[in-house]
């Protein structure tokens, strides 16, 4: 059985016991159903991973002894900023998933002019809670020590503005570039547009702002399953999936 690893946002240091918080150790003893000795990992986002073994077993917590320290190290030397207009439905859970899979440093969800999800200020707060969650759990899944910072929602003409990456790419088929001419990076923002596309006004903006239209190949991709591909080919071109 593979060893449970497990996020936790405490400080941690060797030698001493932690105890978890509710949902951790809910996971650990009631769907895992782990015992007393049972060895597990824990990291808490600031890099490294620790060997832990159970050490007590209540109702609502488990604690654990961190006996051993691991500066693994599972990260891409490729900073990858991925900006995504919100998807309906499981789609952006998807999406959020898997780029933290393939190693995104940070994700900010994007509100577009054709963009069909509407989210009040309390609804944005709990799917940014909730894809922040879905973050974790594919760092605990994948061997990741640190997690992606999922941000507050943002329009893409604001977004654009802010980035500060050597590379500025927007998935777009009009006079896009294949990948291959395009100069290695150390970072790359890379932005996706919604299920009916950034409008005209934002490809202008998004241009303005030095971004370079990138073409995937000859096939029209689904939302969900652009960006997964368009960061797997960055990870081969200039990160660690070469």
């Amino acid at each position: 059985m593979q060893i449970p690893r497990i996020y936790t946002e405490q400080n941690l240091s060797l030698h001493s016991e932690t105890k978890l918080n509710q949902s951790a150790s809910r996971h650990l003893s009631k769907t895992l159903r782990l015992k007393i000795n049972a060895p597990i990992i824990l990291f808490n986002g600031q890099g490294g991973e620790y060997k832990a073994e159970i050490t007590m077993i209540s109702k609502n917590s488990v604690t654990a002894r961190l006996d051993q320290f691991s500066e693994i190290d599972n990260e891409s030397a490729l900073d990858i900023h991925l900006g995504i207009c919100v998807s309906r439905g499981e789609r952006m859970d998807l999406i959020i998933q898997k780029s933290t899979e393939l190693g995104v440093t940070e994700i900010t969800p994007l509100i577009g002019e054709r963009t069909e999800v509407k989210l009040n200020a309390e609804r944005q707060q709990k799917r940014l809670n909730h894809w922040q969650q879905i973050a974790i759990s594919a760092c605990e899944q994948s061997g990741r020590n640190r997690v992606p910072a999922i941000n507050d929602l943002q329009k893409p003409t604001d977004w654009v503005g802010t980035i500060k990456s050597e590379t500025k790419l927007v998935l777009h088929h009009r006079n896009a570039n294949s990948l291959k001419i395009i100069s290695p990076t150390n970072s790359v923002a890379l932005l996706m547009g919604p299920e009916g596309g950034l409008s005209e006004a934002e490809i202008e903006n998004v241009e303005s702002s030095h971004f370079q239209s990138l073409a995937l190949g000859p096939r029209v991709l689904r939302t969900e399953t652009a960006p997964l591909a368009a960061i797997s080919m960055l990870q081969a071109f200039w990160g660690d999936m070469a």
